[in-house]
């Protein structure tokens, strides 16, 4: 079990507060946060006897008001103190989650995003996260695969930041599994191979996150995003497979906010409506699982029948999992400095004080198949045991020894099939990802093949088929031909009329030429051709009875793809 960690920062006065006039009034040291009430005159106190200064303690308080100040903690204090930990725990196998609470303007994306120059915790978890992949694969044989997924609450419906060109990017619906809990149904996941691929995903997603100014925030998050990154490593360690999946949330939470403050009216009155009513609900979750983890921490007090509301919201139901269950958890309360700004900070203190008391129930996220594997290989060696441990003599006549050797056999002839199917999935696996110039984005229920290299796209030659080969064309000549040729062909194919040595494809600087070999039959676009031809983008070529070979070459026009249209004669 784990608390729930809880930072507070305090950042610089902004403007608006500049202008007027206001006063400081946070003072941080080492983990404790003070507040000060300047309507409450010192010494004294005001009605119904409130004091003028609150003291809160916290995991961390972050004072960055001031750079200039000996005290001051940057965006890259920030990461160590926190994120190097949620870098850890993913590679332990647990799950994580980082979110940012605080009013409107109070520095959340800030502390999640940054800026320009100044990264924050998300791009950071993400570049320590692929850091740590490339040293760790120097001197390990561990194999890794990364997917990231990027949404955002908007008025309560969950929309996908990285769906391209689809109407179908509003209300996603959430769903639940029965083991891995919520999850929002066609939301599409990308893997990607280093930073700078999260990097292209986290802008393009941002881009398109909503956002508008106010009158306390020119650039106000209108909606909650959250940004995750499901990290599998699988290695074998002592010729034990081991394998493990951690999801980690980075959430990015719109600000609290009061309309007279704002400004707002219309759309924005309607969308601040939206967020404190989500906010609200995140309020009544971390309370109800506050007052059950104290109750669980006190065996003798009777325990009180606690309802936690979920499901009041879609941010709290998709944080399930983060707030009260398997995730290791830190929240960041982000605060004004101002007086101007006392009733808000004070609300987020005291919010961020009760989230402290949340117990977590992290557990690393082992494959079923290796688990089984290890249970398997324990019993294999207690069984062993046993049978040492027995007269030898008496046991070759005993019953029970026979069905224990039988039930030895039946275990270690299991512990070797699972052992054998887990290698060639991530064999598969990795012979994919090992192809740097090839990349795979899951959109939806499809996959989307990115290929940086000429191809060809083979449709099989079975008509009532769907399956398709994906054949590279490396720099210079790749020979298509038959099994018998006289000579190595680089791709192999079968059916009529095709020649041992059929033809060549010519690769030179990205520029293809089909060069048909004496004897055989070529078609490009349906007419037969005798000598060699370019090929340009999106042309089918039949080189034999029912075989339809395409040759493409990816190009970028946009951010868009080239999409084939596959026909077979």
């Amino acid at each position: 079990m784990a608390s729930v960690k809880v930072a507070v920062r305090v950042r610089p006065m902004n403007r608006r507060e500049k202008d007027l006039e206001a006063k400081f009034i946070i003072q941080m040291e080492k983990s404790k946060t003070t507040i000060t009430n300047l309507k409450i005159p010192e010494g004294g106190t005001g009605d119904s006897g409130r004091e003028r200064t609150k003291t809160f303690t916290y995991d961390f308080s972050f004072y960055s008001a001031d750079t200039k100040s000996p005290d001051y903690v940057s965006q890259e204090m920030v990461f160590k103190t926190l994120g190097t930990d949620v870098v850890k725990s993913a590679f332990e196998g647990y799950n994580a989650c980082v979110f940012a609470y605080g009013q409107t303007g109070s520095g959340k994306s800030y502390t999640m995003m940054g800026n320009s120059g100044d990264s924050g915790l998300i791009p950071r978890i993400c570049e320590g996260l692929f850091s740590r992949i490339n040293e760790t694969t120097r001197w390990d044989e561990a194999s890794f695969r990364t997917e990231v997924s990027y949404l955002e609450i908007y008025n309560e419906r969950v929309r996908d930041l990285l769906r391209r060109k689809s109407s179908k990017t509003f209300n996603l619906r959430v769903r639940e599994h029965p083991k891995e809990g919520p999850y929002v149904e066609d939301l599409s996941k990308h893997l990607v191979q280093n930073y700078g691929d999260v990097e292209e995903l986290m802008e393009a997603g941002n881009i398109n996150r909503t956002t508008a100014a106010t009158g306390m925030n020119d650039v106000s998050s209108r909606s909650h995003a959250i940004f995750t990154i499901k990290f599998t490593q699988a290695k074998f360690d002592s010729e034990m497979p081991c394998e493990t999946v951690s999801k980690i949330h980075l959430v990015d939470l719109a600000g609290s906010e009061r309309a007279d403050a704002t400004g707002a009216t219309g759309v924005r009155l309607k969308e601040g409506g939206n967020i404190n009513k989500s906010l609200v609900t995140l309020g009544n979750v971390i309370s109800a699982l506050a007052d059950l983890s104290q109750d669980a921490a006190n065996p003798l007090v009777k325990k009180k029948q606690v309802f936690v509301p979920y499901r009041d919201s879609v941010l709290t139901w998709l944080l399930k999992d983060s707030l009260g269950g398997n995730s290791k958890t830190i929240m960041i309360a982000t605060v004004s400095p101002a007086d101007v700004n006392y009733g808000e900070t004070l609300s987020t203190l005291r919010y961020a004080n009760r989230a402290k008391n949340i117990i977590n129930k992290p557990t690393i996220n082992e494959d079923a198949n290796v688990k089984l594997i290890r249970e398997l290989r324990a019993e294999i060696a207690r069984l062993k045991t046993l049978l040492a441990q027995g007269n030898q003599i008496a046991l070759l006549d005993s019953p029970t020894a026979l069905s224990m050797e039988e039930k030895l056999q039946q275990n270690e002839a299991r512990v070797q099939e699972l052992t054998k199917e887990w290698t060639n999935k991530w064999n598969e696996t990795q012979n994919i990802l090992k192809e740097q110039t090839l990349a795979l984005r899951k959109e939806g229920i499809g996959v989307v093949l990115d290929s940086e290299l000429p191809h060809l796209i083979g449709i099989d030659d079975d008509l009532l088929s769907t399956g398709i080969i994906l054949y590279h064309l490396k720099e210079g000549q790749t020979h298509v031909g038959r099994e018998d040729a006289s000579t190595e062909q680089d791709i192999v194919l079968h059916g009529l009329d095709l020649e041992s040595e059929h033809c060549i494809f010519e690769n030179v600087g990205g520029t293809v030429t089909l060069v048909p070999l004496s004897g055989s039959q070529c078609s490009v676009n349906g007419v037969q051709i005798m000598e060699a031809t370019h090929l340009n983008q999106g042309i089918w070529c039949l080189l034999f009875k029912f075989l339809g070979i395409y040759c493409c070459k990816k190009f970028r026009q946009e951010g868009s793809m080239c999409i084939l249209e596959l026909i077979v004669d």
